[in-house]
């Protein structure tokens, strides 16, 4: 099979730019898994099936997903924490996996900041603020001032009881200080439906399955939830924009080694992440699931130990004060 130009290339830079200490062996000598923690078509699994091709092309070793679902993606994460820290198994979490997990669960069953080896925050995707198409609000402030006054008539929904956007509206309403009835789905598609009747006051959906609706104009869209706005919606102002300084939600994706393994072998690993992401047609590819690209200084292994326990500590009070609990 003839090797793209492009990826060749991409693979000179990942394997010339890679200069510590070789590990015993010669990573990676035999193929890899990447365990994504989820279904099959969800959100993670698509980003993992959009970066196994070019890794499998720079690491000059197939790339396998194996999905490996359960425990709104711990069982996954757990498998992964326990395999040998050879290199040949990761892990794709997400904020659930390891941000929530650690406040959702009395005792959870790994330690997200100490039980893996980190290796490359990879993708974003913006969480929005929507409302029923007749709400009487257009903009954030208007938004916080009607939901102050009338919190207790209000409802909103979410695709399931500690699901990633039920925990973002749970910290959003947390900063614009409410406490409004929540009202669990299962799955996405009930919730926006019950929203589109209205039967239910607002949500905090990731993007990408809602835009349909926003266009339609069958929802109304308030605020992007995210620092910066997304290309997807341009003319949505963020939530910081509008006034709610310091706030953002949204759903990160990273890739973690087992706990032990060699940094040199991390080091390798992200630098093929990061080359994988640099393809033009890995990044029209993440458009399409309207997941953003990680800056590169924000995609090394030292950023995302210190990510991932600022992201603990971030989720770990509003999901404490609200009582939710997986167990």
């Amino acid at each position: 099979m003839r090797i793209p130009f492009v990826l060749l290339a991409a693979a000179v830079v990942v394997n010339s730019s890679y200069s510590g200490p070789a590990p015993a062996h010669e990573w990676p000598i035999r193929p890899l898994t990447m365990v994504v923690p989820f279904a099959a078509g969800g959100g993670a699994d698509l980003l993992g099936r959009i970066l196994a091709p070019p890794l499998s092309e720079l690491l000059g070793q197939p790339v396998t997903i194996e999905n490996v679902s359960g425990g709104g993606g711990v069982t996954g994460s757990l498998r992964v924490s326990r395999a040998p820290p050879d290199g040949y198994q990761f892990v794709l979490g997400t904020t659930g996996t390891h941000a929530h997990s650690q406040s959702l669960y009395k005792n959870p069953l790994y330690h997200a900041a100490t039980d893996f080896t980190p290796v490359a925050l990879v993708a974003e995707q913006p969480i929005l603020l929507i409302t029923r198409k007749d709400f009487p609000a257009d903009n954030l402030a208007d938004f916080i001032a009607y939901t102050r006054a009338n919190e207790d008539k209000m409802q909103f929904g979410s695709a399931g009881t500690g699901s990633g956007v039920h925990l973002a509206c749970v910290l959003f309403n947390a900063a614009i200080g409410v406490n409004v009835v929540h009202v669990p789905y299962r799955g996405t598609a009930p919730a926006m439906q019950d929203l589109i009747a209205g039967r239910i006051d607002y949500q905090c959906p990731v993007i990408t399955p809602v835009v349909p609706q926003i266009h339609s104009g069958l929802v109304k869209a308030i605020a992007t939830l995210t620092k910066t706005r997304t290309p997807v919606l341009p003319n949505l102002a963020t939530a910081q924009e509008q006034g709610l300084k310091d706030f953002e939600a949204y759903i990160w994706f990273a890739i973690f080694l087992p706990k032990g393994t060699p940094f040199d072998i991390a080091r390798k690993l992200q630098r093929a992440i990061t080359a994988a992401e640099n393809l033009p047609a890995v990044q029209e590819r993440l458009n399409e699931i309207s997941a953003a690209p990680i800056s590169p200084e924000r995609q090394t292994p030292e950023y995302l130990a210190s990510f991932v326990e600022r992201e603990i500590s971030k989720w770990a009070a509003p999901i404490k004060a609200s009582g939710i609990s997986a167990d």
